[in-house]
């Protein structure tokens, strides 16, 4: 398998506004510049991939049948801007919230390396020269324990949030990830 590189984006807060624990189209609303960052990072050729917490599905707020009729109605938004996802990985798991099976410390759950570990190993990704946007420490934590090289903060202008000390740079803007991309993609 050829090394690729990836655009990891979280879902809640980078692709779309977070207003918690988001389950429906309805209350779906993208973040601005989202589809030209993705755009950009395909013309690049990278591999965009979604890494989501999704412990609304283990506190019961929301069911596995709500996630993934919004994550396909998402994947057809991105296809259709010409920016088609490579995949979308969730952790529905929450080790103190979470309900019966879901109550528990999984791998897949960031701040943990999981899911960013298995994209790695199904479509052989160079980590070193991949990029991670992310709004959270724990997005930041679970990006460098996988060994993703550029590590991007996203803090909105208007949030009093310091930048994660796990991350490489910090961005207000995700045009601003696009000049990223363009120094990624020149290892």
């Amino acid at each position: 398998m050829s090394v690729s590189r990836a655009l990891f984006l979280d879902r809640d807060g980078v692709i779309n506004h977070d207003s918690g624990y988001t389950s429906r189209i309805d209350d779906f609303i993208f973040m601005d510049n989202i589809f030209d960052l993705c755009r950009a990072a395909k013309n690049l050729g990278y591999l965009v991939i979604v890494v989501t917490n999704q412990a609304g599905i283990g506190r019961g707020y929301y069911s596995k049948t709500d996630f993934f009729k919004l994550t396909v109605w998402m994947q057809e938004q991105f296809k259709a801007e010409l920016a088609p996802l490579t995949n979308v990985y969730y952790c529905p798991f929450h080790p103190d919230y979470g309900l019966d099976i879901y109550k528990i410390d999984s791998n897949d759950r960031k701040p943990n390396p999981g899911m960013f570990l298995s994209a790695k190993s199904k479509y052989g990704i160079d980590m070193e020269h991949s990029i991670m946007i992310g709004d959270k420490d724990s997005d930041m934590q679970a990006a460098c324990r996988a060994g993703v090289g550029t590590r991007c903060h996203f803090i909105a202008p208007t949030e009093d949030t310091q930048m994660s000390v796990f991350a490489t740079h910090k961005i207000s803007n995700l045009l601003s990830g696009i000049s990223l991309l363009n120094v990624s993609s020149n290892p």
